[in-house]
């Protein structure tokens, strides 16, 4: 049984939490919105970026202060590479209703993809999933690549983090001093001990909130036989994008790429098309 209730006191939830709100946007050409119903009266937004019904999905939680609208810009950059994109708030994020907590964090992002996946099926998208987490949203990412691990065809890790103690004393809280220990938070490292589908994480070299000796101990804790760090030199906990441009999501594409064995469908969609 999760301990992660400890977490959730104002004072604590103050530093990890920061949401900000919004009205509903118009989506982008292409884009869906779903709202997800996660408990009585709480719903979280999110948004499909669609290429094609039979492309891979990247299920992404993002990380702390964003929300859905920001990635109207980068979500079509995925889709131009063939893959959908499906981007989830948390509860007080975006237009989703409630307030965040570590507890709703997690069991949420398990509501989020078991009605996300049945969504995509009812709607006649057949690609494989892969899990995807910035920052904050690695959480999620790792819980779920834990729980679902045989049911999903990769996990990917952006800016993520290890031990939560350490991070949020870098947020200027002393979790130990309130006698909260390691196992009583999001427990990212050993969970991703358990997690045995293909992993690959990126982090910025110059990573400051969140340094980088959390992606090495997510890394060499990650049970894959297939895992892959990815350092980024000259980038900081928000700059990986900036640093790194378009070859930020051909980075991204080729792991999708190498998990779902999409060389072989791209031949098979090219071998249908030269038949009709």
């Amino acid at each position: 049984m999760s301990n992660l209730h400890k977490l959730d006191r104002p004072d604590i939830l103050n530093v990890l939490f920061h949401p900000r709100s919004t009205t509903k946007n118009q989506p982008p050409p292409h884009a869906t919105d779903l709202d997800i119903q996660v408990d009585k009266d709480v719903i979280i937004g999110c948004r499909l970026f669609a290429a094609q019904k039979d492309a891979p999905v990247i299920l992404f939680f993002h990380g702390n202060g964003e929300i859905v609208p920001d990635y109207d810009d980068i979500g079509p950059l995925y889709t131009r590479l063939g893959l959908n994109f499906l981007i989830a708030d948390y509860r007080g994020y975006g237009w989703s209703t409630g307030s965040p907590s570590a507890t709703s964090l997690i069991e949420d992002s398990r509501v989020i993809y078991t009605e996300a996946v049945k969504w995509l099926v009812e709607n006649g998208y057949t690609g494989k999933i892969i899990i995807m987490g910035r920052s904050l949203g690695s959480a999620c990412a790792i819980d779920l690549a834990a729980r679902y691990n045989d049911d999903i065809s990769g996990l990917i890790i952006e800016s993520g983090f290890a031990d939560t103690i350490p991070l949020a004393k870098t947020l200027g809280i002393d979790l130990a001093a309130m006698d909260i220990a390691e196992e009583d938070c999001f427990n990212n490292t050993v969970k991703i001990g358990s997690v045995t589908t293909p992993t690959y994480i990126l982090h910025g070299q110059r990573d400051t909130l969140i340094p980088l000796w959390h992606a090495e101990k997510l890394h060499l804790a990650c049970a894959a036989k297939s895992k892959e760090l990815q350092i980024v030199p000259g980038a900081d906990h928000n700059s990986i994008i900036a640093v790194t441009g378009m070859k930020y999501f051909q980075a991204i594409k080729g792991f999708v790429d190498k998990v779902t064995g999409a060389k072989n469908w791209r031949e098979r969609r090219q071998t249908y098309k030269q038949s009709q």
